[in-house]
């Protein structure tokens, strides 16, 4: 028999859940802090050099790094933490399902991160940065670039779920690889009106962003047709 929960147990079940991901996130992010310099290196590749404007935006800069690097590091625990949270109102098939997805989630977001560094964000720096001329030179601050690659990824990591949505509706039967089908010409105007809120204002950029969705959707669609078989 299923153990039933009150609303006090679900929201103290809630917080215990917030605090071990806090917990692993503020360590995570000492762990990033301490490399620092090394991840900088890394990260600086794609631009070249940067400059800081004010004494304390390199360690501000460090800070938000630090954080970002926490987060990304925490994910799996932050993942499975939710997948427990969840799964407390699930029956014995539908744990196996939002099991499976959080793990293909994780995937997921691995892959967009090594899309969108090693592919996008390099093509996208050149095109942004060719804008200069004789009288223009780019200098990129570190607080700037740090914030507009934490932004970056986190995009691409929200729109490599785009297959994994569409899965929990399809499971559900919210959706059906017809209706999907039949919505195609909306939904690639929707997600180009996404892709140019979310990127920076050039139309490269959001191709870059725009055409991995398009793809997406469509791997949707197939999925979804074995989903419903």
């Amino acid at each position: 028999m299923e153990n039933k929960f009150t609303v006090i147990e679900h929201l103290e079940e809630l917080r215990r859940r917030i605090i071990v991901c806090l917990v692993f996130i503020g360590i995570s992010s000492i762990v990033v802090y301490l490399n620092t310099e090394r991840l900088m290196g890394l990260l600086v590749k794609p631009v070249g050099k940067l400059v800081f404007i004010s004494p304390v935006e390199v360690f501000i800069a460090y800070l938000k790094l630090s954080v970002w690097g926490g987060v990304f590091l925490s994910l799996p625990v932050i993942l499975y933490q939710v997948w427990k949270f969840i799964s407390i109102g699930l029956k014995a098939q539908e744990k196996n399902f939002v099991l499976l997805y959080t793990l293909i989630s994780f995937f997921l977001v691995i892959i967009s991160w090594i899309f969108a560094y090693g592919v996008v964000l390099p093509v996208s720096l050149k095109f942004l940065l060719g804008f200069g001329g004789p009288n223009i030179f780019p200098m990129i601050s570190v607080g700037k670039y740090i914030s507009f690659v934490g932004m970056f990824l986190l995009v691409f990591a929200v729109v490599f779920q785009t297959p994994l949505i569409i899965l929990f509706l399809t499971k559900f039967r919210l959706v059906t690889p017809q209706f999907l089908a039949r919505k195609r010409k909306h939904f690639i105007l929707v997600i180009f009106i996404v892709s140019g809120l979310l990127t920076p204002p050039d139309v490269f950029t959001q191709l870059m962003v725009s055409l991995p969705m398009i793809i997406l959707y469509e791997l949707s669609i197939w999925l979804s047709k074995m989903i419903k078989k």
